[in-house]
C-alpha cells in the first residue's frame, strides 16, 4: 500500500489534476472520494470526467444515487451518503467489475461492498481555496494508476 499527497490551490487545479487521472483510468477502477461537504468531490470528478472525454454537465448525484456518463469509457458517478442500510443489494458490483470507471463519494457508508483493489482519494479542506489531496492504493491496479498519476 502506498499513499502521497498534493497541494491543489485553486478549484481548477483540483480539476486539473482529476484530468490527469481521467486519462489514465481503465475498465473496473474504483476511485473512492472522501472529503467533507465543499472539499471538492463533485469538482474532482468534473475533471476525472473530462479526462475521460465526457461532454455532459458532471454535477453531483446526491438525490439519485448513481450518475453515468458517456466517454471514452462509461463514467459511473455515485453518490451513497443517503442510503439505508449499508448491506442493502443494489448491484453495485456489476458497475465496479464492468466496462467503466466507477467514482463514489462517501465510500464509508459501503465499505463492506467495496472492492479490495481501489484508489482512495481524501480531499482536505486547507483554506478558501487550497486543498490537500490525499491518494491511497489499496491493491496491484490502484498501485500501477498510483505511480503512473504521481508523474
Amino acid at each position: 500500500m502506498e499513499t502521497w499527497s498534493i497541494r491543489t490551490m485553486a478549484p481548477e487545479e483540483t480539476m486539473v489534476f482529476a484530468e490527469k487521472l481521467g486519462a489514465l483510468v481503465q475498465q473496473g477502477d474504483v476511485i473512492t472520494l472522501e472529503g467533507d461537504l465543499g472539499a471538492g468531490k463533485t469538482s474532482f470528478t468534473k475533471g476525472l470526467a473530462k479526462g475521460l472525454g465526457v461532454k455532459k454537465v458532471v454535477n453531483s448525484p446526491t438525490f439519485t444515487i448513481m450518475k453515468q456518463y458517456k466517454g471514452r469509457i462509461p463514467l459511473y458517478h455515485m453518490d451513497v451518503y443517503r442510503l439505508e442500510n449499508e448491506y442493502e443489494d443494489l448491484g453495485f458490483e456489476e458497475y465496479f467489475y464492468g466496462d467503466g470507471v466507477t467514482v463514489i463519494e462517501w465510500p464509508s457508508m459501503i465499505v463492506a461492498q467495496l472492492p479490495q483493489d481501489r484508489l482512495k482519494i481524501t480531499i482536505e479542506y486547507k483554506g478558501e481555496s487550497e486543498r490537500l489531496i490525499m491518494i491511497e492504493a489499496t491493491g496491484s491496479r490502484s498501485s500501477e494508476l498510483s505511480k503512473e498519476l504521481a508523474v
